[in-house]
């Protein structure tokens, strides 16, 4: 639901991987975002009306993205596609980060933007370990992007992590993301990203700084 430029992008992405889409826009001039290769059905209407989903083909649905610019619209659309038509792969875009977070405990993945470019700025100018990449609804975990200092390098991962009490999720290594395996040696130019509890972040900031310890 929802033409704009998220939502033809995504439909145009979706459909670019051989997924089969439909768009709802209640106007009906945003469909030329799509552009004339788009295949999918354009479907004019309020998003979150039942006849107009059901002409879109929610009931042999997988999966309804609310796009609109609508936080409201978004999460009606949303439930009636989850509690309605039983989709389990739901996702809202939602601009106020509060409302954002209870609906992302009620079960319904959200995705508030103006929250999301904010903190995208934010780690690029603040120090390292600042902001981290990512952050669980619930605040406990995070996942970081790094860049190991000189004293790590040839050092392995197994050691890294066991010294840091964080873990390596992946590496970016030469434009290629590489999972890290018990014999795996941190190399230059490597950026690690890290998962770790919130609570043990300057802990872990601290002896990624500090450099291995000496066996």
């Amino acid at each position: 639901m929802g033409c704009g430029r998220v939502g033809s992008t995504l439909a145009r992405n979706l459909e670019d991987r051989n997924h089969t889409v439909a768009v709802i826009d209640s106007d009906p001039g945003a469909f030329r975002r799509l552009g004339p290769s788009f295949n999918g059905a354009k479907v004019t209407g309020v998003g979150f009306d039942q006849g107009v989903l059901t002409k879109a083909g929610i009931k042999r649905a997988d999966a309804f993205a609310a796009v609109s610019s609508g936080d409201n619209s978004n999460i009606i659309a949303a439930r009636v596609a989850r509690e309605t038509f039983g989709i389990q792969a739901v996702v809202a875009r939602i601009y106020d980060s509060g409302r954002a977070e209870v609906y992302q405990r009620l079960g319904i993945t959200t995705v508030a933007t103006v929250k999301w470019t904010a903190d995208q700025v934010l780690r690029r100018l603040l120090p390292a370990g600042a902001e981290p990449d990512f952050r669980d609804p619930s605040g406990t975990i995070r996942l970081d992007q790094l860049r190991p200092p000189e004293s790590w390098i040839g050092h392995r991962t197994v050691t890294f992590q066991q010294q840091t009490g964080s873990r390596i999720a992946w590496i970016d290594r030469l434009g290629e993301g590489v999972l890290p395996t018990r014999e795996s040696v941190i190399q230059e130019g490597d950026i690690l990203h890290l998962v770790m509890r919130e609570e043990n972040a300057d802990a872990v900031y601290a002896s990624f700084t500090g450099g291995p310890e000496e066996d």
